[in-house]
């Protein structure tokens, strides 16, 4: 099994570049150009990536009211579908990869997380 090292902070300060980047990136990678779902699908995913960021129950986050482990859900699907997507929408060239590598990054980061301890009982 892999060392698992990625802790809860890291992750949070992972986030808001990461959804910030996903709403630039294709953009400057020019995904619409062939397929505007291409472009849309990963603009809408930063948009929603922030808002998670947001929501979440961690040091970052500024409302915290969702579970953090949700907030890993959600990141462990979001790579699944990233994965999937260029392969059931036809994406090509540039927009195949970059959902493709975008995918297998979450899925490691996801996978590299690093168990919280459980708290102790006084």
């Amino acid at each position: 099994m892999p060392p698992r090292f990625i802790t809860k902070s890291i992750h949070a300060y992972l986030d808001y570049p990461v959804a910030l980047a996903l709403v630039i990136l294709p953009i400057v990678l020019g995904l619409g150009d062939g397929n505007a779902l291409a472009f849309w699908l990963s603009v809408a995913s930063g948009i929603a990536a922030f808002g998670l960021t947001v929501l979440t129950d961690h040091h970052l986050g500024i409302f915290r009211v969702l579970p953090y482990g949700f907030h890993l859900a959600v990141d462990a699907m979001v790579g699944v579908v990233f994965i999937v997507a260029p392969l059931a929408l036809g994406f090509a060239g540039t927009a195949f990869w970059y959902y493709l590598l975008l995918g297998l990054s979450v899925l490691v980061v996801v996978g590299l997380h690093k168990p919280e301890a459980a708290s102790q009982p006084a």
